[in-house]
């Protein structure tokens, strides 16, 4: 069975995490990002403890590693009845990072919309970056190199992503705004995406 998925992409200070957790909120939606999954996962089990051997090492985690760890923090939230698959839409953030976790996670999502959080002003996004290293006491993480590398890193990451996907998919979303103007942009591409996909049956059915 493969879940209902609305994927949120954006550079570092974007504002995902945000527009993640007040969807989560919102009744028929349950977001999960990828450091839920990470911090979730139980390091007694084989894929913990794979997960244990590169993290300490300082190295990436491979694809297949995320997107296993991935699979055992949902099967946990569907047993804890905190994801219901029949009613609730999955809200990702962090994953899929690149192009490699998109395809492994073919099988278990049906991606409906992948919302792009764009915000075109850099200075922007390294001021809010500082502010949460700030508010968050993670001194190293306000630096200009740590900062600069992150935005570096996104970039490189993200655009194949975006392209695997494609125009259909991917929705573009002026990060810039007020959040709640941003949540207001989501819903309403939620919405009309819904209207559509229904429209499309009905025609189906005529035919």
């Amino acid at each position: 069975m493969q879940w209902r998925a609305i994927l949120l992409f954006g550079a570092p200070g974007s504002g995902k995490g945000t527009q993640g957790k007040i969807l989560g909120t919102i009744p028929g939606f349950c977001h999960l990002s990828c450091g839920d999954v990470f911090r979730g996962m139980d390091l007694r089990t084989k894929v913990g403890q794979a997960f244990l051997k590169y993290s300490s090492a300082g190295q990436l985690v491979p694809d297949d590693v995320t997107v296993d760890l991935w699979r055992q923090h949902m099967a946990n939230m569907v047993t804890l009845g905190k994801f219901k698959p029949e009613i609730d839409h999955l809200v990702l953030d962090g994953i899929p990072r690149d192009v490699e976790q998109a395809k492994l996670l073919k099988v278990d999502i049906k991606v409906e919309a992948l919302f792009h959080l764009v915000c075109h002003d850099r200075a922007k996004l390294e001021e809010r970056l500082k502010r949460r290293a700030l508010r968050d006491n993670r001194l190293d993480d306000a630096s200009d190199k740590v900062i600069h590398d992150r935005l570096e890193t996104y970039q490189k990451e993200t655009k194949p992503v975006l392209d695997y996907y494609g125009d259909k998919l991917v929705k573009e979303i002026d990060a810039e705004q007020f959040p709640y103007e941003v949540t207001r942009d989501i819903l309403s591409q939620v919405h009309a995406t819904k209207a559509e996909r229904k429209n499309r049956k009905l025609a189906e059915v005529v035919v």
